[in-house]
């Protein structure tokens, strides 16, 4: 959520004409994050959140918004996008798309406790449960065709360590494709910073636009590695344990998901340090940008990988 497109007080008036918000209060850029423009915008009826989006087309955005829509109304707490005075959550600003979302309550948490992570699991189980009977459908943008590519780019910008252990987790990761986990909608993009709390009540999660039809397991690992891991890349037991007990009770796990556990864990932290590393390497301009550490998520590779064996069942 990086500010790479300016907008002018009388651009985004013009455009809340398609809206009936009334008059625009105030607005400011969004800093965190590092894939769209966003922006704060208040007007005479409420808050939102205006996305331009940088990299997703006005032909993929009906997925995410459909499916925000989709999941607020049924039972998951996240941002319910905003219709315009002809019913589209789907808009043009500056030549890009775009899309007014509610603002919700509350602030992420840096130092989430075990009731956050009992919260964040029980969300996650119900958008799992629910997502499943949405109707649109779209494969992982960044699953193992996109590791590849990104690998193939880093790797000579990489030390030799560096590209030994990520060349050795790929070729790890090719010999477990695990077709026969359960699949249906994920959010692939739940850390601490995409949750809203106020105190200990969540009151939503945001930023669906890496959402797609993958894992759930996969899922569940992307969260459990930011939620649950500690400076070191190792996993706080409690943190873990709240997060997984809350979430079995509304979806159980198969026992090949079970056994599946590890390797999932894996994928998602390669998931990641890939990304970062992408971003370090081969940053985008912007007039706000921030870009996240990539040795973060080497920790928790190197963790899961070193502690395979004792992660072996969830």
């Amino acid at each position: 959520m990086s500010v790479y497109t300016t907008i002018e007080r009388s651009t985004l008036e013009q455009f809340l004409r398609r809206y009936d918000l009334g008059a625009l209060v105030s607005f400011e850029g969004i800093s965190a994050g590092i894939e769209n423009t966003n922006y704060f915008v208040t007007t005479e009826r409420g808050e939102y959140v205006l996305t331009i989006f940088e990299e997703l087309s006005a032909e993929e955005l009906p997925y995410f918004l459909d499916l925000m829509a989709f999941l607020a109304e049924h039972g998951v707490p996240c941002a319910h996008p905003e219709a315009d005075r002809e019913g589209r959550y789907l808009q043009s600003l500056m030549d890009k798309p775009a899309a007014l979302v509610r603002r919700l309550a509350g602030a992420s948490v840096e130092h989430p406790n075990t009731v956050q992570c009992a919260a964040i699991g029980a969300a996650l189980a119900v958008m799992h449960r629910e997502g499943r009977r949405f109707p649109r459908r779209r494969d992982n943008p960044r699953g193992p065709r996109w590791w590849a590519e990104t690998a193939r780019q880093v790797l000579p910008r990489l030390a030799p360590e560096d590209a030994e252990l990520l060349q050795e987790e790929l070729r790890f990761q090719r010999l477990h494709k695990l077709a026969d986990v359960p699949r249906g909608v994920i959010h692939a993009d739940l850390f601490r910073d995409n949750a809203l709390f106020v105190k200990d009540a969540l009151t939503g999660i945001i930023d669906f636009y890496y959402a797609c039809n993958d894992a759930l397991l996969y899922d569940l690992a992307v969260t459990v590695n930011d939620w649950c891991s500690t400076a070191d890349g190792s996993l706080d037991a409690a943190r873990l344990t709240a997060l997984l007990e809350a979430y079995r009770p509304i979806r159980s796990f198969t026992p090949m998901e079970r056994g599946a556990w590890p390797v999932m864990l894996r994928a998602a932290a390669l998931r990641f340090w890939l990304s970062r590393l992408k971003d370090l390497h081969f940053p985008k301009e912007g007039e706000i940008t921030h870009t996240k550490d990539p040795d973060v998520f080497r920790r928790i590779l190197c963790h899961r990988i070193a502690h395979h064996e004792e992660l072996r069942h969830v």
